[in-house]
């Protein structure tokens, strides 16, 4: 059996008196689809940033690529392949939408593979990347000059320009129309085809239930299930927390 991409191990995180994290296990095999949720509160955020480096885990380790990366920077895991989406897209608004994907690029790609890029392959992965959300047509407009789901994929794309073996998208589809969350499924399944690993975070349960080959549930701090999405949705538990 392969090795997980990304393993988790007990990890543990409190906040004063509160426990955020209570011993969660968790491990991601590469290429896999998994889906994670819980209701709001429930321990998803400060899970991925305890993966990505925002927050620094008290117990328990985390392992990505086969590597232990408790302690390291986030940027340092952007770099080893860890990437992630944020819910409210940040695209730097001074750039253009091309310049925007010219950062990860740099600063993430070059310094793993330790060689200079040209001008001329910068652009042309940001073009390879724009076109893959479909975004190349507006590479020289502002972010401030796109819709909420163009913006939506311009964060995807700020992502998979660093290259990731592990995407984790949190919230890529919330409040967006029907027709556009099946747009941006059909993205999410794409970049996995590359070969892309992807944690997917959603309150959408149709959007999750339709990408997840695995379900994750947290809830206060503690993982609850972990399985298959349609014997995980019966799980008495689950049903409990979403349903009281």
């Amino acid at each position: 059996m392969a090795e997980p991409l990304l393993q988790v191990d007990q990890v543990g995180k409190r906040f004063g008196g509160f426990v955020a994290l209570d011993g969660i296990n968790l491990a991601v095999a590469p290429g896999e689809r998994l889906g994670l949720i819980g209701p709001n509160g429930s321990g998803k955020s400060t899970l991925v940033n305890c993966i990505c480096g925002a927050l620094h885990n008290e117990s328990g380790s985390v392992r990505f690529d086969g590597q232990a990366i408790d302690g390291m920077a986030a940027h340092q895991r952007t770099i080893l392949g860890l990437a992630r989406s944020f819910q409210l897209p940040r695209p730097f608004h001074s750039l253009s939408v091309a310049e925007n994907l010219h950062v990860p690029l740099l600063y993430a790609v070059r310094a793993r593979f330790g060689s200079h890029l040209s001008a001329r392959e910068i652009n042309d992965h940001c073009i390879e990347y724009l076109r893959l959300v479909g975004l190349d047509a507006k590479a020289h407009k502002r972010p401030r000059d796109l819709t909420q789901v163009e913006m939506r994929k311009l964060e995807l794309a700020r992502a998979i320009a660093a290259e990731p073996k592990l995407l984790i998208a949190d919230e890529s589809m919330a409040g967006l129309s029907h027709s556009e969350v099946e747009d941006i499924l059909k993205l999410l399944v794409r970049l996995n085809e590359r070969g892309i690993t992807i944690i997917l975070i959603e309150h959408i349960m149709s959007a999750v239930m339709s990408f997840s080959q695995r379900l994750v549930v947290l809830v206060s701090g503690k993982k609850i299930a972990d399985g298959d999405p349609a014997e995980v949705v019966r799980n008495p538990e689950v049903e409990k927390a979403y349903l009281g």
